[in-house]
């Protein structure tokens, strides 16, 4: 028997900062989160703009003695799951914790302590390697870190997927609480992966913009001028629970998960399938697995990094699902504000959906001055849109042809699934 599984709990940490409101009404400000990099030198690089999270420091989440531990992308998840599970008002004493876990997504994971343990070895020797290299830089050390901070010891896995990690993990968060492996999970995404080394890679692809005198107009999804997304680092984290555990502790009801579906282009290791072909299986899947017809959809939160091929690819990939309704649509992207944090994207984006839901307010592309002709839906330029929000859909694409899509609604306690 399928179980309701509810969102009682959201935490974020984004380039506009690491409080849900705050974040919020600087998203609704139409406000940019993207400057001149300030965690790596730039000074040698073609590319020196970015979404970094300025004067990240954690005190009141994480003692000194454990930052030195754990890698950036571990501390934002642990800041961004105890604000998320401070949000849904749980307390872990009172769960049975064998039936509450952990399933994260985060595409690389701790690049930067390799970078710098490598120069390290390099430069000092083998001997001087730091013994915790290892477990800073496990991808999966969010999740194992996340889980000991709550102590959870259900399921407890890192999904990979490069820049679809977090929605994959969300969809797999959900089916497990839907199908009664789990009474709670917490989800979502985080990345800290800005560091020269990456930074070289992306520019030398041709991946990023390069628009460095105009940070904050750097990151177009839509626009006629856009030259690459623009990379960033995060997290969102959501608390997901069957319905009735939220109800029988009274917690507050976000909203609800309905559906989620994923799929892969199969045709290149970087470049998106341009027809739309592979991300509108993802978006077909997760409305059949919500049982929902296309029309049922009010909004969604394109994946929209802000690339020549991806966002006509999308476009395509919309008005394949959707039809005539795709014309009704509101639609913007969340990384036209904050950047492209990868793994983590997902897990921003589903937060910044449900604040959506929830405010039935329409977060703004920004940006978005002159529209490319093959990108002719209804993107929400520049300003925050009020309308009845029912029904959201986030979408999340990534290199290897990974595509992810999850439906989230407003709560309906009458609501039935099949």
């Amino acid at each position: 028997m399928k179980r309701r599984v509810v969102v009682t709990g959201l935490g974020i940490v984004t380039p506009l900062g690491y409080q849900l409101d705050q974040v919020w009404q600087r998203i609704l400000a139409g406000e940019s989160g993207i400057h001149r990099l300030q965690i790596v030198d730039t000074s040698d690089f073609k590319v020196q703009i970015g979404g970094d999270v300025l004067d990240w420091d954690p005190v009141g989440y994480l003692e000194p003695k454990d930052m030195k531990r754990i890698d950036r992308f571990t501390q934002f998840a642990i800041v961004a799951g105890t604000d998320a599970a401070k949000h849904a008002q749980i307390d872990w004493q009172q769960c049975d914790r064998q039936r509450c876990g952990v399933i994260l997504g985060s595409g690389i994971g701790g690049l930067g302590e390799i970078e710098r343990q490598m120069i390290r070895m390099v430069e000092k020797g083998p001997g001087r390697v730091s013994p915790m290299t290892v477990p800073r830089m496990m991808v999966n050390a969010a999740a194992a870190n996340l889980a000991i901070e709550f102590g959870l010891h259900g399921t407890n896995y890192t999904v990979t997927t490069a820049c679809a990690s977090a929605t994959n993990a969300i969809g797999e968060a959900f089916h497990a609480v839907r199908s009664g492996l789990l009474d709670v999970v917490v989800t979502g995404g985080t990345e800290a992966a800005i560091c020269r080394m990456s930074l070289a890679a992306f520019q030398n692809i041709r991946a990023l913009s390069r628009r460095n005198d105009e940070p904050a107009r750097a990151s177009r999804p839509f626009d006629a001028d856009r030259d690459g997304f623009v990379f960033a680092e995060g997290a969102g984290i959501l608390i997901f629970e069957t319905l009735e555990h939220a109800q029988a502790r009274g917690a507050p009801v976000l909203a609800e998960v309905l559906g989620y579906g994923s799929s892969c282009d199969a045709l290149h290791i970087t470049q998106p399938d341009e027809s739309g072909h592979g991300p509108s299986l993802a978006m077909k899947g997760a409305l059949d697995d919500a049982s929902l017809p296309p029309a049922e959809v009010d909004y969604i939160n394109a994946h929209g990094t802000s690339t020549p091929l991806g966002d006509i690819a999308e476009t395509r990939a919309i008005k394949q699902v959707f039809g005539e309704h795709a014309r009704h649509l509101s639609i913007s992207s969340t990384k036209s504000q904050v950047g492209h944090s990868l793994g983590a994207s997902g897990g921003v984006e589903l937060v910044v959906t449900i604040q959506a839901i929830t405010e039935d307010l329409v977060p703004p592309t920004i940006n978005l001055d002159t529209p490319d002709p093959e990108c002719d839906l209804d993107y929400t330029p520049h300003e925050p849109r009020r309308r009845s929000v029912r029904v959201a859909m986030s979408n999340s694409f990534g290199f290897g042809g990974h595509n992810a899509s999850v439906i989230v609604a407003k709560f309906d306690p009458d609501r039935s699934i099949n």
